[in-house]
């Protein structure tokens, strides 16, 4: 029972690790595949609805966005690059992402662009149909995992490795 409690508690401390992540970041680094396989990583800022689907705004004619139009599985990664070597942390995702049908732009907008950092200007429905030049694109995440350091004093292995976490 004890080994139980104190797995539950390593579960909840893991996913806290990503919720933090997610919340305190405002870039995501979207990894995409072209139709010959090719990847293509990009930063896109980024407005979370829960830790499960992320919203960002890019050109259709954005190689990351063609490349998910026709291969919608994407990966995704947030960390803090502001954090000295050998202390990072980082929350990994799999994804299937699409640009958001017209049709559903106004109730994603209200989600997607509340105020998450100072100064961020919100966008309206006009400014990401055509022939406007932006698009308003999502990904839904279908597994989360964390960076574990391997010098971790409680799961580390000698070796960084990843663990599976629902935030």
């Amino acid at each position: 029972m004890a080994d139980m409690t104190a797995q539950r508690d390593l579960d909840e401390q893991n996913a806290a690790v990503a919720r933090r992540l997610i919340d305190e970041n405002a870039y995501l680094v979207l990894g995409t595949a072209g139709p010959d396989g090719v990847p293509w990583t990009t930063p896109v800022y980024y407005a979370p609805d829960g830790y499960a689907r992320f919203y960002w705004i890019s050109s259709p004619d954005a190689r990351h966005s063609r490349n998910l139009a026709g291969r919608p599985e994407v990966s995704i990664v947030v960390f803090d690059s502001t954090v000295p070597i050998g202390a990072a942390r980082a929350v990994y995702m799999s994804a299937r992402a699409q640009q958001v049908p017209d049709d559903e732009l106004e109730g994603c907008l209200e989600v997607a662009f509340q105020p998450r950092f100072p100064g961020i200007k919100p966008f309206g429905v006009a400014e990401l149909t055509a022939p406007a030049p932006f698009r308003l694109y999502r990904a839904d995440v279908t597994e989360h995992s964390i960076l574990i350091r391997g010098g971790d004093p409680v799961q580390g292995t000698g070796a960084d490795s990843r663990v599976l976490v629902r935030p």
